[in-house]
Order: C-alpha cells, then sequence, then structure tokens
C-alpha cells in the first residue's frame, strides 16, 4: 500500500515535474504533458506507459496494476490502486512514465 501524499512525493522527486490540477484529479507534467494522475476519491494513480511496459507492470498484479479500460488504455494509461500496490512497483511505474513522456514530442525538457 502506498499513501497518496508517498505517491505525490515520488512523482514530484523526478526532475523539471510540476503538479497542476486536471479535471477532479491532480496531474503531474513534464513540460507541458502529463505522465502520471492521482484520483484521491478513488486512491488511484494512473500512468503513461508505452505499450511493452504496460504489458509489463500488468503482469505485476492485475488488480493493482491494470490498463485503463477504454481507448485510453490503448494508449498507454495504466491505472495504479494504491492500496494494493508495493512501493518499489509504483516508483518503476513512474519511473518509465516520466521517461516515456519526457522521451515525446521533445528534444529536451529542462
Amino acid at each position: 500500500m502506498v499513501a497518496q501524499d508517498k505517491m505525490r512525493d515520488m512523482a514530484l522527486s523526478m526532475a523539471g515535474t510540476h503538479e497542476q490540477p486536471h479535471f477532479e484529479n491532480t496531474s503531474f507534467r513534464v513540460g507541458k504533458k502529463i505522465f502520471a494522475t492521482l484520483n484521491p476519491t478513488a486512491n488511484r494513480a494512473c500512468v503513461k506507459l508505452n505499450a511493452v511496459d504496460q504489458q509489463v507492470f500488468s503482469l505485476y498484479d492485475k488488480a493493482a496494476i491494470y490498463p485503463v479500460p477504454n481507448k485510453w488504455g490503448n494508449h498507454g494509461w495504466t491505472n495504479i490502486e494504491l492500496s494494493l500496490v508495493k512501493e518499489e512497483a509504483l516508483a518503476d511505474a513512474l519511473a518509465c512514465a516520466y521517461a516515456e513522456v519526457k522521451g515525446a514530442g521533445s528534444k529536451k525538457i529542462t
């Protein structure tokens, strides 16, 4: 289990990350691109992974980490149940999402 404050601290620890509202959720962005969100009501994080990483993380525990069940999931958006995931798995997923988004659409983000 990972507390919401811990998830927030983990996301914000990545270079150049800032927090911004995103509808009823909180988004974590590098540059202008979202790599993770936090839904405090559902106690769930959502991260943007590439297809391979999404498959690998979903193997961890299908109840804890799974693709968003709609076309957003087909684009790599992956739910993480904070009450079920271990801190190490969340840290790895956040790092992969950060790297995926940081490298997308821009040569350099500082």
